[in-house]
């Protein structure tokens, strides 16, 4: 401060108490280890999808490789790493999701199969 300006104090009307902690994750979500967790849950979605012999099977495969996939990112975002956890939720979703758009161009060629 300048000489000649009076300091400031403050008059109690908002008080001020030590200072408010800090909170940080003990465990942060690294962009490497979400590629990593990406990268391989799509390995292990391709894995099951060049078993099958027919749409069906794809279709079946996947989803069984999609439910396994989800226990082991649910296992690692309780006990591991979260950013594994991370990369293999959003891989698994996007593996599952071409398995569902296939089931519906299907669908859309022949037919509903309720009708």
């Amino acid at each position: 401060m300048e000489p000649g300006y009076p300091v400031r104090r403050p008059s109690g009307l908002f008080p001020a108490g030590p200072p408010r902690p800090t909170y940080r994750e003990p465990h942060p979500v690294r962009l490497g280890a979400v590629v990593t967790g990406a990268g391989v849950a799509a390995a292990w979605l391709l894995l099951f999808g060049l078993l099958a012999n027919s749409h069906r099977g794809y279709v079946w495969l996947t989803l069984v490789a999609g439910l396994v996939a989800t226990v082991a990112a649910l296992v690692l975002a309780r006990f591991g790493d979260r950013g594994v956890a991370v990369g293999v939720a959003a891989s698994t979703g996007i593996g599952v999701s071409i398995a569902m758009a296939l089931v519906i161009a299907q669908w859309i060629a022949t037919g509903w199969p309720l009708w």
